[in-house]
């Protein structure tokens, strides 16, 4: 039995979206408990209102709220009966063997690094972001947490994402990709130019080279690797052209009885092209290079990505990820700290 611990209390839809999103994993995972954090009384009260009675779910009181406009680490340290703080507790204290929110990316982060404990040797630990690819899903790698990096910690990002495509998401030999301007080699910025020879130094990963933005969504890379702020970047970019697709193929197709007619017809085809392009199905992200499993949910979620983000934890928890990783960055030497 998985065990997973979830912030109810984050995100612009707190608390309905996400215990309806913990609610309706329960169908899709049979063998995950959920423990939600959040005021008792509220929490306990929409269980009801969804029609939950399963002992699958229990509701742990936390009655303190962090917002997103607190400081990240001064919040986690005061605030102790946030439903952020004790649902991280209760995974360092063994309790659940992962941590679920769409709360604040910094108090996450914060509490991740402050509470569960990073890895050995892993500094600066990334979100990784899987994002759609005309081949499957792509892994980003940073994706918001260390806006200014070191050469050393994308190789990190490098060798985590290959352990997470490889034993979760089940892609064999995955390849990586380090984000550039170009082709080229002598292209880049000064982080791109000493970060490339230590990838392709690297025997343990499947370094491919550069990767310019515009062929990560035909899936030239499983892993595409840059700083949080290009990362960042790239994945807003990526779900606001999704949207804005989205929207206008759903005009076009709504704008007069020829083309409703044409829809109807490839109706099942296209609605099964168009999820590709749902950011929501693909959960969260997870930090890596914790000694647990964190996942950091959008905060706008209206419940899904919370449904889909506990079928990848477990999912996560199965392979031992977090153990995989962990041994792969052991095998470094004392002079290959970073």
């Amino acid at each position: 039995m998985q065990r997973i611990a979830i912030d109810c209390m984050g995100g612009d839809n707190a608390p309905e979206a996400i215990v309806k999103g913990a609610v309706q994993s329960l169908d899709l995972t049979k063998d995950t408990k959920l423990f939600l954090f959040g005021p008792v009384e509220k929490i306990t009260s929409l269980l009801k209102e969804y029609n939950c009675s399963s002992d699958r779910v229990e509701v742990i009181d936390a009655p303190d709220v962090i917002s997103l406009h607190e400081a990240p680490v001064m919040a986690i340290r005061r605030k102790k009966d946030s439903s952020i703080v004790k649902a991280m507790h209760f995974v360092k204290d063994g309790q659940a063997d992962a941590f679920i929110s769409a709360g604040s990316s910094g108090a996450i982060l914060a509490g991740g690094q402050l509470i569960i404990g990073r890895l050995p040797l892993v500094p600066r630990p990334p979100f990784g972001a899987l994002i759609p690819t005309k081949k499957g899903v792509c892994l980003l790698l940073d994706s918001g947490a260390n806006v200014d990096a070191k050469p050393e910690w994308l190789v990190q990002y490098a060798e985590m994402g290959s352990v997470y495509m490889k034993e979760v998401v089940g892609v064999k030999n995955p390849k990586i990709g380090l984000v550039n301007v170009g082709a080229e080699e002598e292209k880049g910025n000064q982080l791109v130019k000493d970060t490339m020879p230590l990838l392709k130094a690297k025997t343990d990963i499947n370094f491919t080279g550069s990767c310019e933005a515009r062929d990560i969504s035909f899936g030239t890379c499983d892993v595409v690797v840059c700083d949080a702020f290009v990362g960042n970047c790239i994945l807003k970019m990526y779900e606001g052209v999704g949207k804005m697709l989205l929207s206008e193929i759903t005009s076009v197709l709504k704008s007069s009885p020829v083309t409703m007619l044409g829809a109807l017809l490839i109706k099942g085809k296209l609605k099964t092209t168009l999820k590709k392009f749902d950011a929501k199905q693909y959960g969260g992200a997870p930090i890596l290079g914790l000694k647990s499993l964190v996942v950091k949910v959008h905060g706008n979620t209206d419940g899904r990505e919370i449904t889909h983000a506990i079928q990848q934890a477990s999912d996560f928890i199965k392979a031992d990820a977090v153990g995989k990783i962990a041994a792969a960055m052991e095998q470094k030497t004392p002079e290959q700290e970073v």
